[in-house]
């Protein structure tokens, strides 16, 4: 294989590697990347799926506006740099991607970009991604002799690595000491203790670890005496010490090593905490969320639904910004009380004049969502099967309504029978939003017959390798 093909199996493969992974710990995701070997070389983009569509004339102003400035500063940036050393710089931001740039003495210039999913619950891990792409890239670009598929590999399982490379990362940064802690092995240890059933019973309670010299901040309720300390790696017996914090404000307190006791205090500053809530839990680097943790493995998902979709058909009905804000604030919040709950329900959100009618129980009268009990009342009305009729007035309308319709060429049997009732009786109704929250939390805005918030499993697959196109190429598709 000549030079110039394994350079390009190199690039396509570690974006593979990237796409894959993210799309595991996050939504299925999009890679690209911006890179220009050498400094006289032109600068070249590698996407596949077209992330950066619609971004041209930003582009357009950094890499042609400024004749070639943007060269003079990453080599200011890399001169007198050591060998291997990658300079990050993150100054151009698009919206609605996570990038990452890297510069260095043996590979000029490289931006990778990626997805910025609305519901994650940070995006510095996958930050932390992109950064371990580049850094791969330039060792496979500059050698003959790397086995290409194992940076692929690698890419593919960074999750629990990206995480604790944020975590190390912040830590080094903003602690006045060398921590002693082995952050890798913690999160290992915090997966584990997440898949660990007592006497059939999800765990629940928050575990988190702080270094040892920081243990005399701690305001502990009792301790353990130090001999008699459980290592952290026997989750079982973690397991059964979590049941004396679940559903309180105490918390376990480790040094990364073995349990040291109880407290009821804050989660100090960078500290990392375990939250249990059952068969799911977040991931806490001191009280911001990093992510979440579920069958057996870290995702970037906050686990509340962002229905992006249905606040803009809201804001778009002639409701007025007041009401339609918050109508859009009680759905959300009854929308999660049901997915916290695990229960499947269905909203119908009736933006006409005169409400539609439909088979169920008519409240007389009907009650006001301004009334926070009302509200409390509705989500039990949630819970009986059958859907909650809301109408524009901010009302209540009826519940355990029953939603029918003539079938539909694209409904979906796999959902089952509260999806597709609700696909059917929108169809046939206009100016009427139908919200479906699955008992295996999964929510569908549905309009006109449409699901909006759905996302295509459909890929763009290609029988040949892409080839990396130039930049003023790419450009000229979209506004030169």
């Amino acid at each position: 294989m000549n030079q110039t093909s394994y350079q390009k199996l190199c690039i396509a493969n570690i974006l593979k590697g990237v796409e894959e992974g993210l799309s595991k710990y996050s939504n299925y995701s999009r890679v690209a990347l911006i890179f220009a070997a050498s400094e006289d070389d032109p600068v070249r983009v590698f996407d596949p799926q077209n992330i950066l569509r619609g971004h041209e004339s930003k582009l357009k102003a950094v890499f042609y506006d400024n004749h070639d400035g943007w060269k003079s500063t990453v080599k200011e940036k890399i001169t007198g740099q050591p060998h291997g050393y990658i300079v990050s710089d993150n100054k151009l931001l698009l919206s609605g991607l996570i990038s990452y740039t890297g510069c260095s003495n043996e590979f000029f210039y490289q931006m990778w970009f990626t997805d910025h999913h609305p519901d994650m619950c940070s995006i510095y891990p996958t930050q932390r991604w992109l950064e371990q792409a580049s850094s791969l890239l330039v060792h496979d670009y500059n050698s003959k002799v790397s086995a290409l598929n194992s940076s692929d590999y690698v890419l593919k399982n960074y999750s629990l690595q990206a995480i604790a490379d944020f975590i190390i990362d912040q830590r080094e940064e903003n602690l006045g000491f060398d921590s002693k802690m082995m952050i890798t092995p913690v999160l290992n240890d915090i997966l584990n203790i997440s898949k660990t059933r007592e006497e059939g019973s999800w765990v629940r309670g928050v575990l988190f670890f702080i270094d040892p010299q920081r243990l005399e901040e701690i305001p502990f309720i009792t301790k353990i005496q130090k001999y008699e300390r459980p290592v952290i790696s026997n989750v079982k017996h973690i397991r059964k010490l979590l049941v004396a914090v679940e559903n309180s404000q105490r918390k376990l307190v480790s040094d990364g090593c073995t349990i040291i006791g109880v407290t009821d205090c804050e989660i100090p500053e960078y500290a990392i905490a375990a939250d249990f809530r059952g068969d799911y839990g977040f991931l806490r680097f001191g009280k911001k969320k990093t992510s979440s943790f579920f069958d057996g493995s870290f995702h970037s998902t906050t686990r509340k639904a962002r229905m992006v979709e249905l606040e803009e058909i809201l804001l778009d009905s002639g409701l007025g910004i007041n009401k339609a804000t918050f109508l859009f604030q009680t759905v959300s919040n009854l929308v999660h009380e049901a997915a916290k709950a695990r229960h499947g329900c269905t909203l119908v959100i009736d933006l006409n004049d005169t409400p539609v009618h439909l088979s169920g129980h008519v409240l007389d009268p009907s009650l006001s969502l301004l009334e926070p009990k009302n509200q409390q009342f509705a989500c039990s009305l949630l819970k009986i099967d059958g859907a909650v009729h809301i109408t524009s007035d901010l009302n209540i309308h009826g519940f355990a309504c029953l939603l029918d319709g003539k079938a539909i060429n694209w409904e979906n049997m796999a959902r089952g029978a509260r999806y597709n009732s609700a696909m059917r009786f929108s169809a046939e109704h206009s100016n009427v939003i139908v919200v479906v929250v699955s008992s295996d939390r999964p929510v569908s805005i549905i309009d006109n017959g449409i699901e909006l918030n759905s996302f295509s499993l459909w890929r763009p697959v290609y029988q040949f390798t892409p080839e990396p196109v130039n930049l003023e190429k790419y450009l000229n598709k979209g506004i030169l």
